[in-house]
């Protein structure tokens, strides 16, 4: 592996299989590194490292570690210190059980590494474990010591390699107390329903097709800085639409990522808020449906009162006709603006 440089040379302890190997980063980051600088000249700021006995700049060769007890004295820690410690997880990635991979709470997940193969006879048990995991799908729980402290890690497989992932602590893990609201709420089906259909529509997107906005939208200044370009321009924030309750929200999401026009129940919803502000509502709570239904039998009532009104209109007018003066013909676009009007 050329391309990945190990971080961490040891041994996975399966029982008494000993598989050697080297610890890889499985991950990188991709963000826009900055430097700080003095805002006044653009002079680079560098953080140097003092001795405070001394007063002066130190390398760091000359630099080393040291524990503080509670009166502040350091006792210094040397890496040959560290090498005796009682713990045979030093070099050593040891396995203490398996378990399935649902077993383990997400909170716990850390860094991710890759475990290669660190000599030729390594690749035999390096497969029989990774084989072992496949054909039990469980994942192995397993101690290691790095960076000065022992850690506790999972290995499961990725493709055809092993990988291993720094695990919390089930103590470090912090209980969800006093998060979830207090208040008592009942949900409705309906509201579920479109949860679920929204949860569906937003499944379609794959994470392959994700990126890093934000770090374009940086690479884009930093880039019309260095040609000496306009800087891009803000897009506008969309305006946000009035949204009358939950059921509305999840209708306007479903129809939005499924890219479907609005319908003409949701532009009669401003109704639905008027019903429910009115004394008769405040009595109990009225079903989704029942408030839809009552905008769209007024709407018929009023629909109705206005082809009355044209009828008794168009009466009057023929009547006047015989009197000499001539007829009123309405075009159809005012009969509809004259509809949109009434209703």
């Amino acid at each position: 592996m050329p391309h990945m440089r190990s971080i961490w040379n040891g041994v996975i302890s399966f029982g008494l299989v000993r598989i050697p190997i080297k610890l890889v980063n499985a991950t990188e980051s991709h963000a826009v590194p900055f430097r700080e600088i003095h805002t006044e000249d653009g002079g680079r700021i560098r953080h140097r490292k003092f001795c405070e006995l001394e007063d002066r700049e130190v390398t760091a060769q000359e630099i080393s570690r040291g524990y503080e007890e509670a009166d502040g004295t350091i006792i210094p820690i040397t890496d040959e210190d560290l090498a005796h410690l009682p713990i045979p997880t030093a070099r050593t990635i040891e396995i203490v059980t398996f378990v399935p991979e649902d077993s383990i709470d997400p909170l716990q997940l850390g860094a991710a590494y890759y475990l290669a193969a660190g000599r030729a006879p390594a690749a035999r048990p390096y497969t029989l474990l990774r084989e072992a995991l496949k054909r039990g799908n469980r994942v192995a729980i397993a101690k290691f010591a790095l960076r000065g402290r022992e850690r506790l890690g999972m290995l499961r497989v990725v493709g055809e390699a092993i990988a291993l992932h720094g695990l919390l602590w089930p103590d470090e893990v912090r209980a969800p107390e006093g998060i979830a609201p207090d208040a008592d709420v009942t949900l409705h089906d309906k509201e579920l329903n479109l949860a679920d259909a929204l949860m569906d529509a937003l499944g379609e997107v794959g994470l392959e097709d994700l990126r890093d906005e934000y770090r374009e939208a940086v690479e884009e200044v930093v880039a019309a800085k260095i040609s000496g370009e306009a800087l891009p321009e803000v897009p506008e924030p969309e305006r946000g639409v009035e949204v009358l309750d939950l059921t509305t929200a999840l209708e306007r999401s479903v129809r939005a990522v499924r890219g479907e026009p609005e319908e003409a129940e949701v532009e009669r919803l401003p109704q639905r808020r008027t019903s429910r502000s009115s004394p008769k509502g405040a009595g109990g709570r009225k079903s989704t449906s029942a408030a839809e239904k009552k905008p769209a039998s007024s709407a018929r009532k009023t629909t109705s009162k206005t082809s009355q009104a044209e009828k008794k209109t168009t009466a009057k007018s023929t009547a006047g006709g015989t009197a000499g003066k001539a007829p009123s013909k309405k075009t159809p676009a005012k009969k509809a603006a004259s509809r949109k009007r009434s209703a």
